[in-house]
């Protein structure tokens, strides 16, 4: 059925009437290559793979003037994937990416309700990667943004109108657990500057595990995860510098890209790789024009476990990206970890975790 309602929408783009009223967009991106990822616990592994720059997705976003600068709007965002054309989500959710409407003032900003980005994402996203969370060298493969790290369901959410180049963000997100209104709630907010080539920010998230009585399930108290970040990045023209650093304090202060829990364990060569608890992240990185067209992405990435087992990892990555047009691109990355002391992570790109220490992309991404 959700497939069905997906198709039913995209029919309804033809009809040009529909939308002349209601000031509604549809847009999406289409991205496929091939994938290459090498030493996996199971073998190597060559496949199509359907958003590796960018999550092909389909979306639907719309504004309403209300008068006196102040507008209504709204935004539904699936994830599709282009090799078999199946929803891309595990929870068989139609708008798993985004799903929110809202007031937006001018002067006064915009507030929103629904299932949306956090802040913290958003940051790495937009000024610490220069991969920007997509290809091999995504930042996601060792920087804590998995699951809840990225988008927050049940979400309020405020951002301010720009002011003499300061920015900020706060987000909340209700547990919606009976009986405890702190228990699985997350909280996040950003704070960022730009100025020209200049662009800093800082960011935070806290996320409370802690789950009530369901029934015959007990009540779990799991703690706290803390994650502050900061990231900034300065044009020069001839190259584009990134940094960012996070730290990591508490219980799924790091879950695992790919798992679903806030300490749910993968499997790597054999072992067991729980994620830590107490770490620290930092970023350097690059993006350059080598040509009218063309620009090289680079990063390295150290994640340094601190707590006993010091199951630190090292990722080295590099990228090419081509315009064709304004609208589409051509692409190849490689990227590659070095994992220490039982440490298990993996390389993915922007929609998939990846299944072994090393990955290669080339592939073909369309927007509309």
């Amino acid at each position: 059925m959700k497939k069905s309602l997906i198709a039913i929408a995209v029919l309804a783009a033809t009809s040009s009437a529909a939308f002349a009223q209601s000031n509604v967009t549809i847009y999406g991106i289409l991205d496929a290559g091939i994938t290459a990822e090498r030493g996996g616990a199971q073998g190597n592994n060559t496949k199509v793979t359907s958003g590796a720059a960018s999550a092909s997705r389909i979306g639907f976003k719309g504004t309403e003037d209300l008068g006196g600068g102040l507008s209504a709007i709204f935004k539904l965002e699936a994830g599709v994937k282009v090799d078999d054309g199946a929803l891309d989500n595990t929870n068989n959710v139609l708008f798993n990416r985004e799903a929110f409407v809202g007031l937006s003032s001018k002067t006064a900003g915009t507030l929103t309700i629904g299932r949306q980005y956090t802040p913290y994402y958003e940051t790495l996203r937009d000024i610490g990667d220069p991969f920007a969370m997509g290809y091999a060298g995504t930042a996601k493969n060792l920087f804590p943004v998995a699951s809840y790290m990225t988008r927050n369901s049940n979400a309020v959410v405020y951002k301010t109108p720009n002011l003499e180049g300061f920015t900020g963000a706060v987000s909340y997100s209700l547990g919606e657990q009976q009986g405890d209104a702190s228990a699985a709630r997350q909280v996040g907010g950003s704070l960022a500057y730009g100025n020209g080539p200049l662009n800093i920010a800082v960011a935070y998230n806290m996320k409370n595990n802690d789950t009530t009585a369901v029934g015959t399930t007990p009540a779990v108290s799991a703690g706290v995860g803390h994650n502050t970040l900061v990231a900034a990045n300065y044009d020069f023209k001839v190259v584009k510098l990134y940094a960012a650093f996070s730290k990591d304090k508490g219980y799924g202060s790091s879950p695992i890209n790919g798992t679903s829990g806030p300490n749910a364990s993968t499997s790597f060569y054999g072992y067991t790789f729980a994620p830590s608890k107490d770490s620290n992240d930092a970023l350097v990185g690059l993006t350059a024009p080598v040509s009218e067209a063309g620009t090289v992405m680079a990063s390295y990435i150290r994640k340094n476990d601190k707590e006993s087992f010091n199951r630190d990892a090292d990722q080295w990555a590099i990228g090419y990206n081509y315009a064709l047009s304004k609208r589409t691109s051509t692409y190849v990355a490689y990227a590659k970890i070095k994992n220490k002391n039982g440490a298990g992570y993996t390389v993915g790109n922007n929609t998939e975790a990846g299944s072994g220490d090393k990955a290669f992309n080339l592939g073909l991404k369309h927007t509309f």
